[in-house]
């Protein structure tokens, strides 16, 4: 009925010093998507489809974040390792599916920045409010229908071997290894889903930004150029610090087995928690009409 979060294995007697820095990335996290959550609801001139996105990016960071540190930060400082089994589930489910819907985020504003960059004059009413929202709502459903799965799978097996999971949070291969059963199925879906969503997310914004490189490249002065390309700049940022965490997370959870266990464990906890930190700072920093309005609000 219950699971045991060792937390990180090996590096035990760091834990409350692991903690600092955790709870320091989970603070900004909250601070910082709360503050683009609140300028792009009060701000008017902020209701473009480029800050609709970015305020349901916030929300999924907000998701992702809160779903793994109060737990995290729960064994680091009070030893509070038990996770009720359906508790362990739905963690589970909330990191894998908010997951998925983040990268359809990052797909959906590469096509902001493309229809915005090679269709600027009809930008208006190819993006409208019902157009972003229907998009959002994709993201949303796609991310939950293809991550349901998984939990119910889980918890058909039994566990027999041992109850400790070797992890900060209810991962699903480390919980899965755990069962006495026959696991490819489980396994071959979750690698299915990943090469799905990754490799579809990526070719998409892959071929958008072909578009946009050859339309700014057939602008006629380098200022339209650079100015032009400054406005991929945030989310350009914001992708490399999602997928390039994750690629590293995936492959060394997967394919090494020469890699200790809690390199494996804390490349797992970056992935998950540096995207939701940094993404509100890059556009607050990058984007100057976010810049201006937080200046205004403190």
């Amino acid at each position: 009925s219950i699971f045991i979060l060792m937390g990180i294995p090996g590096l035990e007697d760091f834990h409350i010093w692991i903690s600092i820095p955790f709870c320091t990335v989970y603070v900004v996290a909250l601070m910082g998507n709360m503050v683009i959550l609140f300028i792009t609801k009060t701000e008017t001139i902020l209701h473009e489809p480029m800050f609709h996105f970015l305020s349901m990016l916030a929300i999924t960071d907000l998701i992702l974040s809160t779903s793994t540190l109060p737990k995290m930060l729960g064994i680091f400082w009070f030893n509070c390792h038990e996770i009720n089994f359906h508790a362990c589930l739905t963690q589970m489910f909330f990191i894998h599916a908010f997951s998925g819907v983040e990268s359809g985020l990052l797909v959906a504003m590469a096509l902001d920045r493309y229809v915005a960059i090679c269709n600027p004059l009809r930008h208006s009413s190819i993006l409208t409010n019902s157009t972003v929202a229907q998009v959002g709502i994709a993201a949303l459903l796609r991310g939950l229908v293809l991550m349901t799965p998984h939990p119910f799978l889980v918890r058909k097996w039994p566990y027999c071997r041992t109850n400790v999971v070797p992890h900060t949070y209810c991962e699903h291969m480390a919980v899965v290894k755990l069962a006495c059963a026959d696991t490819s199925i489980s396994s071959l879906y979750s690698l299915a889903v990943i090469v799905l969503i990754v490799g579809t997310d990526v070719m998409c914004i892959s071929l958008s930004y072909v578009q946009i490189l050859r339309t700014v490249f057939s602008l006629p002065s380098q200022d339209a150029r650079l100015k032009t390309l400054s406005t991929c700049g945030s989310h350009i940022c914001v992708i490399l610090t999602f997928y390039i965490p994750a690629l590293f997370s995936f492959l060394t959870h997967r394919f090494s087995k020469h890699i200790p266990r809690h390199t494996h464990i804390l490349l797992a906890n970056m992935y998950l928690l540096v995207p939701p930190m940094l993404n509100p700072i890059i556009y607050g920093v990058r984007t100057k009409q976010i810049r201006e309005c937080v200046l205004q609000l403190f």
